[in-house]
């Protein structure tokens, strides 16, 4: 597996494979064809449906001079490698071809081709959560040490970067109000939730809490403002939430939150290489129920479980959203998105608790609940996938 650098990535909301991923793509482009006088875009499937509610079009266009770029949407035209396409053509002046590029987003802000697939760094030499855990018993050592010896020490550099951005977006989310750009007009909720937690009490300030830290960064990422993917910008949400509640709640340092911060991203990982986190691909269950997995898993660590018990939070996190769909309103990263990644905090919260309490035997494992979730996403209509053509989508208006 590729580091867990991948998983945590600083970016513009308010979507990692409609608008990271095109972004990259297009900055890429951009460097090898400068003297091009007409730059050519074909988006594909998913991101030529909602392209235009994901910003994909204006990231694009930001990417190059102003007058250079021509975009077509081609949304019934799904290439065989990925749901998210996308054409990249150089003309000159007399529309001479003079560089093509194909490549795909797949998610969490990656794209991908047969060049960049073929030169991926291997950092981790297991690729099945059973197999770490079989390494972890024989070693004597935490998920978190599994992570710190294959990635070396420098990864907690890049982890406290990664949950300082994290901390900012809550912050500001908290503290903005008003409504989210885009035709749905829909009004920001973090700073009420907030206001209404602290004047509340025991168990329902806990949840309040947790559901406004969620609420703060997804309506971040809706609003384009600067997030960390985790493992995506629909689902960024969760793992901060959850950890800066529990942080809060029960005074853990900071290095013991990186260390949650490096589980989670293991989990993240596991997921992307034996399933996926692209909503285009297996729907919402890759990215909120990701998330909710590694954040589950994140916080079980922290309340002292073993590595079998951070498994289980897991896999209880992945398992309960198996067959999500990914239907936004209108093509905008809102509804359901923002409310989901609330809801999905407060699951991974309850996972941990559940893990956490038990011997950590179960019945379903965490590679089981991966590779049922690849089958489902791959059975699920492509109309529950980031299409907005079923669903929520199709129904609310």
């Amino acid at each position: 597996m590729e580091s867990i650098r991948k998983i945590y990535k600083t970016g513009l909301g308010p979507s990692s494979s409609h608008t990271m991923g095109p972004r990259f793509a297009a900055e890429k482009f951009r460097k090898k064809n400068g003297a091009a006088t007409v730059i050519r875009i074909t988006l594909y499937g998913s991101l030529a449906a909602t392209g235009k509610g994901h910003l994909t079009d204006k990231v694009l266009r930001e990417s190059f001079p102003e007058d250079k770029v021509k975009i077509i949407w081609e949304k019934d035209t799904v290439l065989p490698q990925h749901p998210n396409g996308m054409k990249f053509e150089a003309l000159d002046d007399n529309g001479t071809l003079l560089d093509d590029w194909t490549v795909f987003s797949v998610g969490g802000g990656d794209i991908e081709d047969d060049e960049i697939k073929s030169n991926k760094v291997i950092v981790y030499p297991h690729t099945k959560m059973n197999d770490i855990l079989h390494w972890c018993r024989q070693n004597g050592r935490t998920l978190w040490e599994y992570v710190e010896i294959h990635e070396g020490e420098e990864i907690w550099d890049f982890l406290a970067d990664v949950w300082h951005t994290m901390k900012e977006s809550i912050t500001r989310g908290l503290e903005n109000e008003g409504v989210l750009p885009g035709v749905l007009h829909l009004p920001r909720k973090a700073s009420s939730y907030f206001i209404k937690a602290k004047s509340s009490a025991g168990t329902l300030q806990k949840r309040a809490l947790v559901f406004a830290y969620a609420l703060a960064v997804s309506e971040e990422n809706a609003g384009g403002g600067t997030i960390v993917t985790a493992p995506t910008c629909g689902s960024c949400g969760v793992v901060p939430a959850v950890l800066y509640h529990v942080q809060n709640t029960y005074s853990f340092s900071d290095l013991k939150i990186l260390r949650a911060l490096a589980t989670a991203a293991l989990i993240g990982n596991l997921v992307k290489k034996n399933a996926s986190i692209s909503g285009a691909e297996v729907g919402c269950q890759g990215e909120v129920g990701t998330a909710c997995s590694m954040a589950a898993g994140a916080a079980a660590q922290l309340f002292g479980g073993t590595p079998a018990q951070v498994e289980y939070a897991a896999e209880m996190g992945l398992e309960h959203h198996l067959g999500l769909t990914c239907d936004p309103v209108a093509g905008l990263v809102q509804i359901p998105c923002i409310e989901r990644n609330a809801i999905g905090a407060g699951r991974a919260m309850d996972a941990s608790a559940y893990a956490v309490l038990s011997d950590g035997q179960h019945r379903v494992s965490f590679d089981k609940t991966c590779l049922a979730m690849k089958e489902t996403g791959h059975d699920l209509p492509d109309i529950y996938k980031e299409t907005s053509e079923g669903g929520l989508a199709l129904l609310i208006k």
